[in-house]
């Protein structure tokens, strides 16, 4: 049992935040100086997408922003623009109120210039905490979650036991009714047919093949062919020396329960599914963004040697079994299970983990909270990604 923010698409959210908002990266920092005026409850969402782009990366922008607003953990929403850009501040304000949540628009060009668009912006978002804030918690089962699983700067102990404490927890989220959402698509290579052999339904096994072949075509468009060349430098330093390494330590993430479905980038995830996957690139902060997008309202995240940016919106748990990333960025990790890894107990692990994630639904802060460790950026599908490889919406 937790207590969540009743919405009005029924939806549950475990914070209460008011999002702003901008369309492009012409106003990110308007609503970064909107946001850093007022008090905690309001939450920028500044990325690097630019005010025109090809269809295909529009749609996704549009689809990633408009999941921003409709957001269980949102109760409310304003939207900046220039005035000029191709997604406007009106058309996804728009799109946002269809879900019920009340949203407002700040345009610069009509406001006379930024500072009076800063100063509209605020007194707009205040006008809305206004509304939300007397909005109490219920109770409600551990099937209203949808939970996002994550790793980043992966080293041996994530495979070891980060990822399977990880996994173990998953099982018991589903067991109780949630949703889990992995994603990472490039990291399922050299490891798909593990995910696929626990596909019900062969549509689905098909899909993850097809998506991992797309991510693998992206990059070979790039100049990277994945199963030649070795993993990143963190990894490496970390003991992995191959990426079917880092794939078969990743996907323990997604501990055993059947798979249920694969969504693109940023789509709209069920609750009460059990366990599902999303296809997002290896960037953690985009990956991230994708699936709180989606409405995942929490995130946990292994790391092997520390990673601590969270996510404006959803609160991101980080673990590690790593006794030295632990002790070194203390302040970055929220559950510490470095002393598990000799017994190799994902079990014990998964029940501090679990108790966790209860503790930061029902309002605990995570350490990238406490310290404002905000990151957002949106995956871009670049024109080549566009021309040469299709995509799978």
């Amino acid at each position: 049992m937790v207590c969540g923010y009743r919405r009005p698409n029924g939806r549950v959210g475990v914070r209460n935040h008011v999002a702003i908002i901008p369309t492009a990266v012409s106003t990110a920092s308007l609503a970064t100086a909107i946001a850093d005026g007022l008090g905690g409850w309001a939450h920028a969402t500044p990325h690097q997408m630019g005010a025109h782009a090809p269809t295909g990366s529009q749609q996704q922008t549009e689809r990633t922003l408009v999941g921003f607003g409709r957001h269980p953990n949102v109760g409310a929403a304003v939207v900046v623009d220039h005035g000029t850009e191709a997604l406007s501040a009106t058309d996804i304000a728009a799109r946002i109120e269809e879900d019920g949540t009340p949203v407002r628009t700040a345009t610069v060009r009509e406001a006379g210039g930024s500072q009076q668009a800063l100063t509209r912006g605020q007194s707009l978002a205040t006008a809305l905490h206004d509304e939300i804030i007397e909005t109490e918690r219920v109770d409600v089962g551990l099937d209203q979650l949808v939970v996002g699983v994550a790793c980043s700067n992966s080293d041996a102990t994530s495979g070891l036991a980060t990822n399977a404490a990880i996994g173990a927890v998953s099982d018991r989220l589903i067991a109780a009714g949630a949703t889990v959402v992995m994603g990472e698509t490039a990291e399922f290579i050299g490891a798909e047919h593990i995910l696929t052999s626990r596909c019900e339904h062969r549509a689905v096994g098909e899909r993850i093949t097809r998506y991992s072949e797309y991510r693998d075509r992206i990059a070979r468009r790039m100049g990277v062919d994945l199963t030649a060349v070795r993993p990143t430098k963190p990894h490496r330093c970390g003991g992995l020396s191959t990426i079917e390494e880092v794939s078969f330590g990743a996907v323990q993430k997604a501990g055993t329960a059947p798979i249920e479905v694969m969504f693109p980038y940023a789509y709209q995830l069920p609750v009460g599914r059990g366990l599902v996957l999303m296809d997002t690139p290896t960037h953690d902060i985009e990956s991230v963004i994708g699936q709180v997008a989606g409405g995942v309202q929490l995130l946990i995240r292994s790391t092997g040697q520390g990673c601590p940016p969270g996510n404006p919106i959803a609160p991101v748990i980080t673990t590690t079994a790593n006794s030295s990333t632990a002790r070194r960025l203390s302040d970055h990790v929220d559950v510490d299970i470095s002393d598990l890894l000799g017994a190799l107990d994902p079990v014990a692990a998964a029940e501090q983990l679990f108790d966790h994630i209860v503790a930061v639904a029902n309002g605990r802060p995570t350490a990238a909270e406490r310290l404002s460790l905000d990151a957002c950026a949106v995956n871009e599908v670049q024109p080549e990604q566009l021309a040469g490889t299709g995509t799978f919406a």
